[in-house]
């Protein structure tokens, strides 16, 4: 006898419902490469889908094509006027196959969409405790945005670095 009147062992079943994988469509671009979420979700590790949703990431991800746009647009309408259909068609080495440019446009792509996502985690009503981790995540954010400056510049073949007078 299992307690519940009425019901027998074998229908009771189990009250953990079945995972359903998640399929999160590409975002795709007439110019630039296509940005698969799921391959961004392994590269930065943001495979909990319950810290990270689908429509978070997707909108992260929105954001952070906007951001590389407006740093790669003037130059990617001079090479589209130059005849290149898309930036895989833009002449660059290869590597493993795949060009340099959109090697960088992805570095780029997935590091702001971790900004984006690591900025907006944070909540107005944290606790002392959740100040000091926010302020520990200050030095990563400023890692993924210089990896994603580094990226856009390796895109655009300007240095790395910027010098000034004083």
């Amino acid at each position: 006898m299992n307690g519940f009147s009425g019901f027998t062992d074998d229908c009771l079943g189990s009250v953990v419902q079945p995972t359903v994988p998640i399929v999160e469509e590409p975002i795709d671009d007439d110019w630039y490469p296509a940005i698969d979420p799921a391959r961004l979700r392994r590269e930065h590790r943001l495979a909990d889908t319950a810290k990270v949703t689908p429509e978070r990431l997707r909108a992260a991800i929105l954001a952070a094509l906007i951001a590389v746009d407006n740093d790669l647009g003037a130059w990617a309408m001079q090479q589209t006027a130059q005849g290149h259909a898309s930036l895989a068609d833009v002449p660059a080495r290869r590597f493993d196959g795949e060009s340099r440019l959109v090697i960088a446009f992805h570095r780029a792509i997935g590091a702001l969409t971790k900004v984006e996502l690591i900025e907006k985690a944070r909540d107005l009503d944290t606790s002392p405790a959740g100040d000091r981790d926010a302020a520990a995540l200050d030095p990563s954010i400023g890692e993924l945005r210089r990896d994603a400056v580094h990226a856009i510049r390796d895109i655009l073949g300007s240095t790395r670095t910027n010098i000034e007078l004083i």
